[in-house]
């Protein structure tokens, strides 16, 4: 089932304290695509590092933080007033991300998978892509993520390829 209540919001200090406690579930950085945080610090969860894992992430819409990054808008996947996952909308694609990381990545956190969240930020995050002027999209996931596969194929996708570990989507917006 599809929860209606889901949204994305800009990343955003007020679910500090359920981002923090998500950020413990999923263990380490690897595991957070669409988060923007990838060497992130772990043993530090609090919210003085949040506000300063932020600002290059709430910058990216705009400049990318690194040399060979794309401008990207991240989102936060919220249900009512706790964080569930990362979203992040890339609105261009570079060599890497045209062959295995796409234009949007999620993750949602352990606890809260296997609930529609995934479905119903995808779905935003196809509104999203298509305020931006993108006409299709490319969405990626590791070929034995069923239910990740299963919820792009919901919104849309149609399978190109499979490259190495990674199934390919174009989704037509």
């Amino acid at each position: 089932m599809i929860s209606a209540t889901t949204t994305l919001v800009r990343p955003d200090l007020r679910f500090h304290a359920s981002w923090a406690t998500a950020v413990r579930e999923f263990g380490v950085p690897a595991g957070m695509a669409g988060s923007g945080l990838w060497t992130m610090d772990t043993s530090d969860l609090s919210i003085e590092a949040l506000e300063r894992l932020l600002a290059p992430i709430l910058a990216a819409v705009h400049t990318p933080e690194q040399e060979g990054f794309v401008r990207s808008s991240y989102f936060w996947i919220v249900e009512d007033e706790e964080f569930v996952g990362y979203l992040a909308l890339r609105h261009e694609l570079n060599d890497f991300l045209l062959d295995q990381g796409g234009n949007i990545g999620y993750s949602v956190r352990p606890s809260r998978r296997r609930e529609g969240h995934a479905a119903r930020a995808l779905g935003l995050a196809l509104d999203e892509a298509r305020a931006l002027g993108l006409d299709r999209v490319l969405v990626t996931c590791d070929d034995d993520n069923i239910g990740s596969y299963r919820t792009i194929e919901r919104n849309g996708g149609v399978l190109e390829d499979v490259r190495g570990v990674k199934r390919r989507y174009w989704i037509e917006l």
